[in-house]
Order: structure tokens, then C-alpha cells, then sequence
């Protein structure tokens, strides 16, 4: 038996596994949903005390690490439990929200961005705790870029390290055209549409200028909403915002000379500033991740793959059909 089937039967094996998991995390989460219904109207993620202080005065850690882009079943998806899970991201936000006892909250971001849409949603959330007062701090990791900026813009304060990548401030949309390559091999496409522009961006033709255009007032129109919400956000001008908006990326020093941040730091120095901020003595808590997602958190499952194998798996259950446009940062 060579590699290559070996390796296809461990990733069966593991797949079936993994879907066992699911199965049973699945029966685990609703059980524990019922039950919780019986004795409330809300459902409040599990938290975690990193440092004791004042349960009348906490902060909120919150963490956005990945792509963020919404997945099939990502909440309880067994191959997605290291990764981001927006829908996750949301309740998560939506709990500090409503908790009077959170004062202020602490935004990790670590991402190159993801969906417009996705990106939108956790901003408005971030604006709505805002307004119930409550005090928004960020921590830039290694990159925080286009929707990861996007999130990050409504913060009180934005702190990044030197070697931080932030901006990439505008809209991508992309598709790729395999026409040529069908026709090299005689493959050929029945498409049946209802207008004409109904497979606009088909992989199987090329766009026409009418195409283009569509497309395009779609980009011009996101990043118009990008320009909106970085002026908003950081009290600048539409036509400043503009000079630096045009899709490049900078460092961390580049983005404070810039006005894209306020202060040089790391994670913890962004802590520090907001419990001085807020006075007293904050507990400060983070959310646990649900019941049901550890199975493919141990180094073992990723080992018995050669090449890679969980991951290129997750890819097939996670990744979209069809471009989407996106806040994204890609090299």
C-alpha cells in the first residue's frame, strides 16, 4: 500500500471521526440549549476569569484571529475549532452588550480581513456597544488588514506593534477564468440563463466591458462604505482618508504617523491603558469556546495526516462557492 491510499484512508477514517464529533457536539449544544431555555430567554457564552478585580467593573477580552468569513455549521464544524467562527464572533459580542457589569472591552485582531458582509456585521455590533457606553480598546497582532482595520475602526483607542501589517483599505473581488484551459482539452459548457447577466464572472467566458462595469460600481460602492466608516471612526475627512486608502498596507510606525492608530504596543500595553482608563480594580474575562469542539484541537489529528490532509478537508467544507467580495489582505 503506497503513501498516497494510506493517506486517503487515514483521512476517511478521520473524517468519519470528525463527523461523529460533530454528531455528538451537535445533540450536546441543542440538549444544552433546552435546557437553558427552560430558565432563560438568552443564551450567554461560558466565561473565563484571566485576571480577578471588580465584577461590577470587567473588561471583555474578545479575539479575532483568521479569515473572517462565515462558514457552513461554523459553530459547531469539529475542523473549525481553532479557527474563526463568526457566528460565534457575534453572540459573543452581542453577550457584552447586554452585561451591564462590562465596562470595557479589550478587541484582539489578528486577520487579513474577510467578507464585506461579515466585516460589517461585527462593526455595527462594536458601534451598538459603544453606545451603551462602553469603552473599546484594540490590540493589533502581526496583521490586522483591510477587514481587520474595518473592525478595528470604531475602537476609543488602537494600539499596534512596529512590525504590525495593517491598512490594505479597500474591496477585492476575484474569479478565475479556466476558458482556455477547458478549450485545450475539449471541454465544453451548457449554460442556461434566465437575463444576461446572470453568470457574470463565469469561470467558462470572458467578461465583457458591460461586465466590468457592474462589477466595478459594486467594489466603488464597499469602499465608499469602507471610506465612511475609517473617517467615522478615526474623526478624519473623506479626501484624507482617501490619500491613504488606495489598497497598500503599512507598518504599524507608518499607520501612527498616518492617524490609522493611536499608540506603539502589544496586546498586554493596550490592557494596561484600558484598566488605567477605566480606573479601579477591572476583572478581567474572556468567552470559552462551545461544548463539542476539542476533538481536532489535539496536534494528533493534524499528525496522522500526511501533506496536510485535515486542513485541505476543511477547506472543502468551509470555502465558498462563487467570488464574494471581500475586505481582504492577501500577499
Amino acid at each position: 500500500m503506497n503513501k498516497r491510499v494510506a493517506a486517503s484512508i487515514i483521512a476517511a477514517v478521520i473524517l468519519v471521526i470528525g463527523i461523529a464529533f460533530n454528531a455528538v457536539g451537535f445533540f450536546l449544544n441543542q440538549n444544552f440549549e433546552d435546557t437553558a431555555g427552560m430558565f432563560s430567554e438568552t443564551r450567554t457564552p461560558e466565561e473565563r476569569v484571566l485576571e480577578d478585580g471588580s465584577a461590577t467593573n470587567r473588561i471583555a477580552k474578545v479575539s479575532v484571529e483568521g479569515a473572517i468569513m462565515s462558514s457552513p455549521n461554523s459553530g459547531s464544524n469539529p475542523f473549525n475549532s481553532g479557527g474563526y467562527q463568526h457566528e460565534k464572533m457575534m453572540e459573543k459580542l452581542e453577550a457584552i452588550k447586554n452585561d451591564s457589569s462590562i465596562k470595557g472591552v479589550l478587541l484582539y485582531v489578528n486577520s487579513p480581513g474577510g467578507g464585506v458582509y461579515e466585516s460589517a456585521q461585527i462593526h455595527d455590533k462594536l458601534v451598538e456597544i459603544k453606545e451603551e457606553g462602553k469603552t473599546i480598546y484594540v490590540a493589533m497582532g502581526g496583521t490586522a488588514a483591510s477587514g481587520g482595520y474595518y473592525i478595528s475602526a470604531p475602537a476609543d483607542q488602537i494600539f499596534a506593534s512596529n512590525e504590525t501589517l495593517t491598512g490594505s483599505l479597500g474591496v477585492i473581488i476575484q474569479n478565475i477564468n479556466y476558458q482556455e484551459l477547458a478549450n485545450e482539452y475539449g471541454v465544453k459548457f451548457n449554460t442556461f440563463t434566465s437575463g444576461e447577466f446572470k453568470d457574470i464572472l463565469s469561470p467558462t467566458k470572458e467578461m465583457t466591458e458591460e461586465e466590468r462595469q457592474i462589477i466595478q460600481r459594486l467594489v466603488d460602492e464597499s469602499y465608499e462604505q469602507f471610506v465612511d466608516v475609517i473617517a467615522s471612526g478615526r474623526d478624519m475627512s473623506e479626501s484624507e482618508v482617501k490619500e491613504i486608502a488606495d489598497g497598500r498596507i503599512y507598518s504599524g510606525n507608518q499607520a501612527l504617523q498616518n492617524g490609522l492608530i493611536d499608540e506603539i504596543g502589544f496586546e498586554e500595553d493596550a490592557l494596561n491603558a484600558l484598566k488605567e482608563q477605566m480606573g479601579g480594580d477591572p476583572q478581567v474575562v474572556e468567552y470559552k469556546n462551545s461544548v463539542g469542539e476539542f476533538f481536532f484541537d489535539f496536534p494528533l489529528a493534524e499528525s496522522l495526516l500526511p501533506n496536510n490532509e485535515v486542513r485541505m478537508i476543511q477547506d472543502l467544507i468551509d470555502n465558498r462557492q462563487g467570488p464574494t467580495l471581500m475586505y481582504m489582505y492577501s500577499d
